[in-house]
Order: C-alpha cells, then sequence, then structure tokens
C-alpha cells in the first residue's frame, strides 16, 4: 500500500518505519517545509493518508484529501469543533475519514472501561471525579485530546457533570482537567473518583509513541477499503 504522510515529526517518523516493517512504501512527506505539495496529493499519488499535524492546518489537510479521492486518517488534536464540517464534506465526496484522539489499542480498551466505571459511580454521588493528562512538553495542545475523549465518555454515563474546563473548580456540575507537561513523557492519563474514605482510580500509561503509530498504520490499512467517517470502534469493533 503507498501512504501519504502529512507531518513528519516524531510520530511522523515512528509512523514511516512501522508502516515500512509492514510491508508498505511511503508515496510522499508534506511537513513545515513543503506544505504548498499539499495541493499534489491525491488518489493517483497515494492509497491513503496519514495526517499528523499541527490543529491549525489540520482542516484544510484532511478536506484536501477527502476532496481529491484519497483516503485519509488523522490523529491531530486541537481543533474538533470543525470536525462535523469535514464529517459532511466526507459523505457529499463519498470520501473516507478515520479520526481517532488517540490509535493506540490499550487507550481505546481504557475508553470503554472509563465509561462503564462512570456509569456505575453515577449512584455514588459522594464521590468527587477529576481527571489528569501528563505530556511531553512539545505538545501544544491542553487538554489533550485523548483527555477530551475520557472526559466525553464519563459524561455521557455520568449525568452529574455537564462539562470539562481545563483549570481548577468548584462547580460541582464541571469536570477539571489538569494538564501537565513535562519532558519525555508519551502520555498518562488518569481518572480519579474521591471520597473521604477512599479514592478509585484508573490510569493508562504509554511507555512509547509505538502503540500510537501502530494503530494508526492499521487504521489506514483499513480505511483505504472502506468509505464513510469512521473511528476506533469501527476498526476493533468493541461496540
Amino acid at each position: 500500500m503507498r501512504i501519504a504522510l502529512i507531518g513528519y515529526g516524531k510520530m511522523g517518523k515512528t509512523i514511516e518505519r512501522i508502516a515500512i516493517e509492514r510491508g508498505h512504501t511511503i508515496s510522499a512527506i508534506i511537513d513545515v517545509h513543503n506544505k504548498e505539495d499539499i495541493k499534489t496529493l491525491n488518489g493517483s499519488v497515494a492509497d491513503v493518508a496519514i495526517e499528523f499535524s499541527q490543529p491549525e492546518s489540520a482542516f484544510l489537510n484532511i478536506s484536501h484529501c477527502i476532496e481529491n479521492n484519497l483516503p485519509i486518517v488523522s490523529g491531530t488534536t486541537g481543533w474538533l469543533k470543525k470536525k462535523p464540517v469535514l464529517d459532511e464534506i466526507c459523505r457529499q465526496n463519498n470520501g473516507s475519514f478515520f479520526y481517532a484522539s488517540n490509535y493506540s489499542i490499550g487507550v481505546n480498551i481504557f475508553f470503554h472501561l472509563n465509561k462503564v466505571l462512570a456509569g456505575l459511580m453515577k449512584k455514588f454521588p459522594e464521590y468527587s471525579i477529576e481527571m489528569e493528562e501528563i505530556h511531553h512538553t512539545e505538545k501544544k495542545d491542553a487538554p489533550s485530546g485523548t483527555a477530551i475523549t475520557l472526559a466525553e465518555g464519563l459524561m455521557s454515563q455520568n449525568p452529574s457533570k455537564t462539562k470539562w474546563v481545563n483549570e481548577p473548580t468548584e462547580n460541582g456540575d464541571e469536570l477539571e482537567i489538569v494538564s501537565k507537561r513535562i519532558d519525555n513523557v508519551a502520555g498518562t492519563h488518569s481518572v480519579f473518583y474521591n471520597s473521604p474514605i477512599d479514592t478509585i482510580e484508573i490510569k493508562h500509561t504509554a511507555h512509547s509513541r509505538e502503540g500510537f503509530a501502530q494503530g494508526a498504520v492499521m487504521a489506514a490499512e483499513w480505511t483505504a477499503k472502506n468509505r464513510g467517517v469512521f473511528g476506533m470502534n469501527d476498526l476493533l469493533k468493541f461496540s
């Protein structure tokens, strides 16, 4: 399979290595040094694109690929308010668009565990709920896309929280997400249920980018053969 990489930072380079190990070829690389070359990408150049760029460029990168018959997998976070527009562009063009805030299989198991626990804990209002996410200092958006997905999953099952905030809060309706940036941290996410007598914590710690990159390549292999708007549940069939 021919893969176009849009974004060639640490994640892009890891994806490149894993894709080649899985027998694929890299037919194009677009990064900050040749970003205008995005205009040359289409379905004749590659079978699928994998996009890990920056929040300010993600929308245009993805829409270009969809409109030029190139299936695309994206993991860029920090721009998701515009995603419904891209979903509609994909439908109108009979395109292929796969998005996930996190491509790690372990994290996606964690997403489901988070929702199950949130549903159980709604019966016990004596527990306050908090979240924490830790990433490397190069990560520009906060909270992480993974943390937002966790928050949305939690709120879908536990109506005591109606919105998330990325700051300390005393408002019982708000879910507090604490973001920390530390050198050389691939990603850690924790959900806490605190009461005066105990704490329940679920936690996922990534040890490297390998899991994210492998999941993105698996998603690309799947997306190249399908039409529509997809996410990790479609790939992994968890629900």
